[in-house]
């Protein structure tokens, strides 16, 4: 790889920066050697001809937007000459062969996960208390503040201290700006956990619930369903108001088909058939600390790496990430998938400009015909309010290099590697089939993460640019950067730096191989994720319509 420049496809007219370039320079490319017209940042492109309005913008060998101006061979594109635009795709047979990585190394690999009676196997064992009604969330709240001091699994804020020097600051009239910020040197240890084999109990407040419409009441029931029935989770304590649409019923039914027999423990109370908020709330504390105690008998033991869900993610994506993160999550994903495990790929929004590829790999015509069917009535949905996909791209996806949609999916889409898709499947459904799985969720980061683990997802991968915080109350978030520079400015955020791509330092496969080593130490409670670390338990449910 050229130390300055990048050409992604052979068929692209689009040059990739890869460091900061002046007006004038001299680059050398396929097409000849030619100096540029304009500065050009690292992650942005810049035409490698010319181009009049109309004509296609191509990049990862796809139509990624169209001039809307008369463009000079070397001039930098951006949101003023070019548009989003993308090739309509159509089901056919398209004769798909997929040549899977070498796996000789893990052909025998475990991880050590928490197997549970059902046959699934976890990464993580936690006992969740959910809500089916927002106007549950403070009972959730007062559970909360009863449960996680004294059973060890209080964060220690390292803020705390911080405050209480400024409130000793003020009552000394002395200057506030003298007290030093939060250091690395805080001690954030925590106290002994009474339950040492059970990682937490975890909280999902939410807003959903009640006041929509019956279809919304119907996917949270789902969703939470997707959660209790998690690998991950050893047990659920389910609060209910009773009078809300989410009805507990609704939520056995939907356990039931997802977990047949309903394999672990769930806890319900009504409140509005309790004697008192007190009677309620005491009965689901010690409902909540016996089913903790029995979950900590359970202990990790081996299992094959088949017995991973990888859920694949991106959010803060910067104009490398579709360059190095992104292609080194999708050599993990067709490893992952050579060894018979499963991978979820989502972010419809984020798909836009290569749903042909993606077809041509379905294992079924029907399942690309629904996967089309699906992008089409999600787009149809967001054009009747004066959106689209085409307005996916944030302020800072575009700022680092990311113009069109079409850009930014063309990337995106790499997460999920090469492999043949084996299902597609709506939110918030679960995953059932071996292999790469499409699920239809928002590109809102946590959103999607929220769906992914909802439909199975014991493990994720999370390929950021621009630096996220993003974790997942029951499943591990890898935090994996495109460029060393923010892996190095935000160390507390960031796993794992493919910087090294953007350098020339070290090659893809390594990279996956090196990757998909920390998701075995992670999967096996060997490796405590950044997010994890920092207590980054981020649960949003999807209210089905217009997200982006």
């Amino acid at each position: 790889m050229s130390t300055l420049t990048l050409k992604v496809h052979p068929s692209d007219n689009l040059i990739v920066a890869l460091q900061d370039l002046d007006a004038g320079q001299s680059v050398e490319t396929q097409s000849g050697a030619y100096a540029l017209t304009e500065s050009v940042p690292a992650k942005h492109k810049f035409a490698d001809q010319p181009f009049q309005p109309g004509d296609d913008i191509t990049m990862y060998g796809v139509k990624v937007g169209v001039a809307t101006e008369s463009i000079s061979q070397g001039e930098r594109i951006h949101t003023k000459n070019v548009v989003h635009a993308a090739s309509e795709a159509v089901v056919g047979d398209s004769g798909y062969k997929w040549a899977p990585p070498t796996i000789d190394k893990w052909k025998s690999a475990t991880f050590q996960g928490y197997h549970r009676a059902n046959g699934s196997v976890g990464t993580a064992n936690v006992w969740i208390v959910v809500p089916l009604v927002f106007c549950e969330n403070r009972n959730l709240n007062l559970i909360k503040e009863a449960m996680l001091e004294p059973l060890g699994y209080a964060k220690v804020s390292p803020y705390a201290k911080f405050m209480g020097d400024l409130v000793a600051a003020h009552h000394q009239r002395t200057d506030l700006d003298q007290v030093p910020n939060v250091g690395d040197d805080i001690d954030r240890s925590l106290p002994s956990r009474l339950f040492p084999n059970v990682d937490g109990i975890k909280f999902l407040s939410h807003n959903l619930g009640c006041g929509g419409t019956s279809d919304d009441a119907k996917t949270l029931g789902g969703l939470l369903a997707g959660y209790i029935a998690h690998p991950n989770v050893a047990g659920a304590t389910v609060l209910s108001l009773g009078c809300q649409k989410t009805q507990i019923d609704h939520l056995k039914a939907e356990i039931e088909r997802r977990d047949p027999g309903c394999s672990k423990p769930a806890f319900y109370f009504e409140q509005q058939k309790s004697q008192s908020e007190k009677d309620m709330l005491s009965r689901a504390i010690r409902a909540t600390f016996e089913g903790v105690r029995e979950a900590n008998e359970l202990r990790r033991s081996a299992a094959p790496l088949s017995a991973l869900t990888l859920g694949v993610e991106c959010g803060g994506s910067d104009g490398f990430s579709g360059i190095s993160a992104n292609p080194v999550i999708g050599g993990v994903s067709d490893r992952l998938v050579a060894l018979g495990g499963n991978v979820v790929l989502s972010e419809f929004p984020e798909l836009c400009g290569v749903e042909q590829s993606l077809v041509d790999r379905c294992v079924r015509p029907e399942l690309g015909q629904r996967f089309l069917d699906m992008m089409n009535q999600y787009d149809d949905a967001l054009k009747n309010v004066g959106s689209g996909f085409d307005q996916n791209p944030s302020h800072g996806n575009i700022v680092d290099g990311l113009t069109t949609d079409a850009i930014k999916s063309a990337g995106a889409a790499l997460k999920g590697g090469t492999a043949p898709i084996s299902d597609v499947i709506d939110y918030p459904e679960k995953v059932t089939e071996s292999g790469l799985t499409l699920l239809c969720t928002p590109g809102g980061d946590v959103e999607s993460t929220t769906a992914m683990a909802g439909s199975g997802a014991n493990l994720m991968m999370f390929s950021t640019g621009l630096g996220t915080p993003t974790g997942n109350p029951v499943t591990p978030v890898i935090k994996i950067s495109s460029n060393s520079k923010i892996a190095q400015k935000l160390a507390d955020m960031i796993d794992f730096d493919t910087g090294a791509i953007i350098d020339g330092s070290a090659s893809l496969d390594d990279l996956s191989d090196d990757l998909l080593e920390l998701a075995i130490r992670t999967a096996s409670g060997d490796y405590e994720t950044k997010a994890q670390r920092l207590g980054q338990d981020d649960f949003i449910p999807w209210k089905r319509g217009l997200s982006l």
